[in-house]
C-alpha cells in the first residue's frame, strides 16, 4: 500500500494503532503539528549553541519519526543527538537541514494518507 512513499512506511503505525483509522489519523495529525516545531527548535538550539537542548529535541523527534517508519531520518536524528551531546558541531547544520527536508516530504505523504482515512 505505501510502496510509492519516499519517506514513510505504515507498518509501525498500523501496529501501534491496531488498524484503528481514527487513532491513525490522530497520530498523524499530532506528528504534522510537531514537524515545524521540531525543525524550528533544532535550528534555534543549534544557532544558540544550546547543544543540550538540541540533543533532547533530536531524541524526541526520533521517537516520533520512527512511528512512521522513517528509519533513515531516525538515524540522522540519533546522529544529531550524539554529536550535540559530544559538542561536535561540524555536521550538525547539514544534518538538521536533511532531517527538515525529509520531515516535510513525510508531511506531504501523511496528508495524502489522512485524506484517505
Amino acid at each position: 500500500m505505501d510502496i510509492h512513499f519516499q519517506q514513510i512506511s505504515l507498518i509501525e503505525l498500523n501496529s501501534v494503532s491496531q488498524g484503528d483509522d481514527t487513532l491513525k489519523k490522530e497520530l498523524i495529525e499530532i506528528f504534522l503539528e510537531q514537524i515545524d516545531q521540531f525543525s524550528s527548535n533544532m535550528k534555534r538550539f543549534f544557532l544558540g549553541n544550546d547543544m543540550e537542548n538540541l540533543a533532547k529535541e533530536a531524541h524526541t523527534a526520533k521517537s516520533s519519526v520512527l512511528i512512521f517508519g522513517m528509519k533513515e531520518t531516525g538515524t540522522s536524528l540519533k546522529e544529531i543527538q550524539v554529536q550535540a551531546e559530544n559538542k561536535k558541531t561540524e555536521k550538525l547544520l547539514s544534518l538538521i537541514q536533511k532531517v527538515e527536508l525529509e520531515m516535510k516530504t513525510a508531511a506531504r505523504e501523511l496528508k495524502e494518507i489522512t485524506g484517505n482515512l
